[in-house]
């Protein structure tokens, strides 16, 4: 059993990748090659942003996004302690300090709530994550952002392709964010990366910081960094594209398989707390992730099942060692603490067959 299945859906677009990656070998346009602004005005198309720039990563489209608001030195960007370590490491890469709020019990995601009791008058960005596939509570945060005249970067590494309230996930704040490192549910074969915004002047500022800083040949009117997207990865995008939606469908199967049957186990009576999807949201399952009291234990069960089994960001960003100058204790963050040390994934991706859901369910049988 794959725990994330990228052959099955290789097998399925194999013709047409082949087909779209030899055409970059015969034009020769490696870097920025015109699969590029296709890819761009593609998922400009999906998400109804008016801009969308490719980059060479996801780690790069948040860099490059916080250089574009001017953040640096002396500022403060608010995000959430539970996520992958680049959303704080470009906060603190860009010189600004991380700000940190707890997330929801519910959702995992940034908690609007705590929000404005973090803004000083060094905030000058806020920056939720979209965590395993649904986005934060966006029109709470957006409402509090533009109470205080600050912008919003939605870092959606993980929730492309999922709504709140109708609007797409990278289309709902000052600038989207997302990624397409393989495993995501819309990966390349190699790191990639996009940027989304309806404002014209920071996408035209963005596009100079991913080539340098250059606005037209030998001229750099900003700093900028080697931010560009190859047309091979762009190309495999382009591919993927064709199946996308289907496979969000399929994902979305699997994950309410495996809720329904897990809900009537006793393990639910023990403790385990199943994913939730906001109301107003719908999550792309980027991955499905539960709490579980006694997670080593749970994990060992499903090993001897046959079961991959997975614990993301077991160490929060606030313990990390590297941020250790922000002078954070564990107790900070509590319901962070909580789900870094009590997470465990299960396997998820669109193409796993009916009888391996059966395997991982039958793990959760009492009997089992």
């Amino acid at each position: 059993m794959e725990f994330i299945d990228l052959k099955s859906q290789q097998a399925l677009i194999r013709a047409d990748l082949e087909k779209r990656i030899m055409a970059v070998l015969d034009h020769g346009r490696y870097i920025m090659g015109p699969e590029l602004e296709e890819m761009e005005q593609c998922l400009a198309d999906y998400t109804g942003a008016k801009h969308c720039i490719g980059v060479a990563s996801g780690t790069d489209s948040l860099l490059i996004a916080l250089m574009a608001l001017g953040i640096g030195p002396g500022d403060e960007v608010i995000t959430v302690p539970y996520t992958w370590i680049s959303t704080a490491e470009m906060i603190a890469l860009a010189g600004a300090t991380p700000v940190f709020v707890d997330i929801q019990e519910d959702t995992w995601n940034m908690d609007p709530t705590l929000l404005e009791a973090a803004i000083t008058e060094k905030t000058k960005a806020i920056m939720p994550v979209g965590i395993y596939g649904q986005t934060a509570d966006m029109t709470a945060i957006n409402a509090i952002a533009a109470k205080y005249n600050l912008p919003v970067i939605e870092d959606a590494a993980q929730s492309f392709g999922a709504t709140h309230h109708g609007s797409q996930s990278c289309n709902l704040a000052t600038i989207g964010s997302t990624s397409f490192f393989p495993s995501k549910p819309l990966g390349c074969y190699g790191d990639g990366g996009a940027l989304f915004t309806n404002d014209d002047e920071l996408a035209d500022l963005m596009k100079q910081i991913r080539v340098h800083g250059q606005k037209e040949k030998h001229h750099h009117p900003v700093l900028g960094v080697n931010g560009r997207l190859d047309s091979i990865q762009a190309a495999v995008v382009l591919s993927k594209m064709s199946l996308f939606d289907a496979e969000v469908a399929k994902r979305q199967e699997v994950a309410d398989k495996y809720s329904q049957a897990i809900s009537q186990s006793d393990f639910v009576k023990g403790g385990l707390q199943l994913p939730q999807v906001a109301d107003g949201n719908t999550s792309v399952w980027a991955q499905y992730t539960m709490l579980s009291p006694d997670r080593d234990a749970l994990h060992e069960r499903l090993q001897a099942a046959g079961v991959p089994a997975v614990s993301y960001y077991a160490v929060p960003l606030h313990l990390q060692p590297v941020f250790a100058g922000l002078g954070h204790k564990a107790g900070d963050f509590p319901v962070t603490e909580r789900v870094a040390s009590q997470g465990i994934s299960l396997p998820m991706n669109p193409y796993l067959k009916d009888e391996e859901i059966d395997q991982v369910v039958a793990a959760f049988d009492a009997q089992a």
